[in-house]
């Protein structure tokens, strides 16, 4: 009966929207490099004009509702950067605690503030951002339950999203770059070959938890030494996977504590890892309005040195001020330590609206006493602060 009603919504699709709404934003955004580039292809600064918009609606008394989010950048200097992608184009029915969803869609799993490392269901647009925050859109179905017992989602993804990198004159990037157009794939199905996925999450007094199984395309492709056009560069292969994750969040009094940990199974020899630590906040700062929180988490890998992430043997220690006021103002700075080789990541990052449709954002990244056999090592001359100016409308 259930898919019966499902039915029934799809072919009431036609019906005059109750409720629909259109919004974006549009963004410049300057980077400039403090050091000369390893490869003197590479600019030693770069502007670019990236756009998002938004379309909503909904129906059905709000049981149904149709997003469509396409966004675009326009680079100066890398091609490869200048791209065009679907976000979200999803159609959605709910109704007594069960959800359907078909079309592009974003998901996120997890708890950390550094390394996403049980986060696979959309494929890392490394060329907006190399920290992993921002997301392509992914082609999916997925059906959710909300019981008494928890919340269960269960995907199937019929086509994978190769992760994209900067061309030769984008920067950051590795040394050498990683070549798109020779990308391998372990099955002969390549793109085509489909992911499943579930997941079961549930409140536990002042823990979230969430355990999750992923088989399919791995999202974080092993890049092996090839060959183009006389040129030594990477190539990007990717395995068939499978992952079983946890992630658990807890609030406790002013303390917030967080871990995920994952187990891989067709990346090479099957690997655990996990990431964990706590933030603890420091409320009314100076009995004033702001907050003040201590950021701690370790990022663990079995594989060590051979591992396809530079976060294997790592801890990170920051700091967030928050301000509370109107404008939305916080900083989030940070290092990240490698305690096997001495590697460091500074990172800071800062906004404040101005106004309702106004914000400027800062990020600085600065990559220090960078070990020869560290993953990062072909970026320690790519030091960048990055100022962005977002117009909403």
């Amino acid at each position: 009966m259930r898919w019966m009603r499902v039915l029934v919504a799809v072919l009431a699709c036609g019906m005059a929207p109750a409720y629909a709404d259109v919004r974006g934003e549009v963004a410049l955004e300057g980077r400039l490099f403090t050091q000369s580039p390893l490869d003197d292809r590479q600019q030693e600064g770069n502007l670019s004009l990236s756009g998002e918009v938004e379309y909503y609606t909904t129906w059905d008394d709000g049981r149904q509702s149709f997003t469509f989010k396409p966004f675009g950048r326009l680079d100066q200097h890398d091609d490869e950067r200048t791209h065009i992608d679907l976000r979200e184009a999803v159609w959605i029915f709910h109704d007594d605690g069960f959800e359907f969803r078909a079309g592009v869609n974003k998901v996120f799993w997890g708890v950390t503030e550094v390394y996403h490392l049980v986060d696979i269901i959309n494929q890392t647009d490394v060329l907006e951002n190399p920290d992993g925050e921002q997301k392509l859109g992914q082609p999916m179905l997925k059906v959710s339950l909300e019981r008494d017992w928890g919340t269960l989602d269960v995907f199937f993804m019929p086509l994978f999203r190769e992760r994209r990198y900067p061309s030769v004159d984008g920067r950051p990037r590795t040394q050498p770059r990683i070549e798109h157009d020779l990308t391998e794939y372990e099955n002969d199905r390549e793109e085509y070959y489909p992911d499943v996925a579930v997941r079961w999450s549930r409140y536990l007094g002042d823990w979230d938890v969430g355990v999750a199984y992923f088989h399919g395309t791995g999202r974080e492709p092993t890049l092996v030494p090839g060959i183009d056009d006389g040129e030594l560069v990477l190539i990007p292969r990717y395995e068939i996977i499978h992952q079983a994750s946890i992630d658990l969040q807890g609030a406790v009094g002013d303390w917030l504590w967080k871990f995920e940990a994952l187990h891989r199974k067709g990346q090479g020899p099957s690997f655990s890892a996990f990431t964990g630590g706590f933030e603890y906040t420091f409320y009314g700062l100076w009995e004033g309005a702001s907050d003040l929180g201590v950021l701690a988490e370790v990022m663990w890998d079995e594989r060590g040195d051979e591992a396809t992430t530079p976060f294997n043997r790592d801890l990170f220690l920051g700091l967030r001020w928050v301000a509370n006021d109107v404008d939305g103002t916080e900083v989030l700075t940070g290092v990240v330590s490698d305690w096997n080789n001495g590697s460091r990541f500074f990172n800071l990052e800062a906004s404040r609206r101005f106004g309702n449709d106004w914000k400027l954002g800062v990020q600085a990244r600065l990559w220090s006493h960078v070990d020869a056999e560290d993953p990062t090592y072909s970026l320690r001359q790519d030091d960048y602060v990055e100022v962005k100016l977002t117009r909403y409308f």
